[in-house]
């Protein structure tokens, strides 16, 4: 009977033990986690390629054409557009850039279709590349011209200009 009675009181130790945590009290509370996702492009220069005109005898009267590449990588579905700006000659702009070699220039295109009816330029929606990313590397053409009759007897030279190309996204 003795072994009864222990495991009676024991029973109702655990009994009162358990009943005891049944009343404590909980409280909650929320929290958020959250990232923002940002949109992104960027130039690379891998793949890209400057537009060379090459060598151009001084009194060859045709058209010099060429094509370099842009390479754009932007997030997958980010629209953006590309514009070039007017080059670093004084006086040039979108439609009429030169490249210099001193004093001396000579004036040239840049287009964004092989036809080179396009004119490139940098305001957005009108003179601009448009595209949409695809989260890897794009190439983007672009075609110069150096018209036929623009550098007949200029003094020979090296002729150079520098292009700034922007994406807008």
């Amino acid at each position: 009977m003795n072994l009864f009675k222990s495991t009676l009181i024991a029973s109702a130790l655990v009994a009162a033990g358990i009943a005891g945590n049944a009343s404590a009290a909980t409280a909650t509370g929320n929290f958020q986690v959250r990232i923002n996702i940002t949109e992104s492009c960027a130039f690379s220069t891998t793949g890209a390629s400057d537009v060379n005109f090459g060598d151009k005898a001084r009194s060859s009267s045709g058209n010099a054409d060429n094509t370099g590449t842009l390479v754009v990588n932007c997030t997958q579905g980010t629209p953006f557009n590309i514009g070039l700006n007017a080059g670093t000659y004084t006086g040039a702009t979108v439609a009429t850039r030169r490249m210099s070699n001193g004093a001396n220039s000579i004036p040239y295109s840049l287009y964004r279709d092989s036809n080179r009816t396009l004119n490139w330029g940098n305001t957005v929606s009108t003179d601009t590349h448009a595209g949409t990313g695809t989260g890897a590397n794009q190439s983007i053409s672009v075609y110069g011209r150096v018209a036929g009759g623009a550098a007949v007897n200029v003094p020979a030279g090296v002729y150079t200009d520098t292009i700034q190309a922007t994406i807008t996204y």
